[in-house]
């Protein structure tokens, strides 16, 4: 969780802030508190919290993904069926896929002191579906913005790219916190 806030005030800003202050400190101190056996008392987090920092850590692969697999395209461009934008999402699809399970592997074998195989296994489990809805939340807001809100692909270099960029990972929360909610009910996925 130590690159997870950061991560999410990338796109977030003042909003990962105050969820943080808000909710994710209280990890931080109770943990503190644990390991130097002082008397503080904390009670658990209500679940709809846990699954929001849940969605947050998957949606860290996500944009760390989303980050590279940008940079890389902007020197390397990739078509399919001689659509760049398909060529692209394809390309962030992965690299976020990617990171996401590598962000859940991490935090699952040292947790739960899984086998390599093991926790690559859960990880996909946990996270697959998370990030899938995650990148669809994401892919449907550039969609709206590039041909309903300004009619044409905002290259890469404008800063508006990025602006709509911001907003689509908040998108990309809000169609995986569902999805999340239940992974967790389930026990495919701890609770964080």
């Amino acid at each position: 969780m130590n690159y997870v806030y950061p991560i999410s005030a990338l796109y977030a800003g003042p909003l990962a802030l105050i969820f943080y202050y808000k909710i994710g400190q209280k990890r931080t101190l109770k943990k503190t508190a644990e390991e130097t056996d002082a008397a503080i008392s904390i009670p658990n987090k209500p679940f709809w919290q846990s699954v929001a920092i849940g969605a947050l850590h998957c949606g860290s692969g996500c944009t760390v993904g989303d980050l590279f697999a940008e940079a890389f395209l902007f020197f390397v461009p990739v078509s399919i069926f001689g659509s760049k934008l398909a060529g692209t999402w394809t390309i962030d699809f992965l690299l976020a896929f990617a990171f996401g399970i590598l962000f859940q592997y991490y935090a699952l074998r040292p947790m739960k002191n899984l086998t390599v195989k093991a926790a690559l296994i859960a990880a996909l489990k946990a996270d697959a579906l998370s990030l899938t809805a995650w990148q669809v939340g994401m892919y449907g807001w550039m969609a709206l913005s590039f041909y309903w809100i300004f009619g044409y692909k905002i290259p890469v270099t404008n800063p508006l790219f990025w602006f709509m960029m911001q907003i689509a990972m908040l998108w990309g929360f809000v169609t995986a916190y569902p999805v999340n909610w239940w992974l967790i009910r389930r026990g495919i996925k701890e609770k964080m």
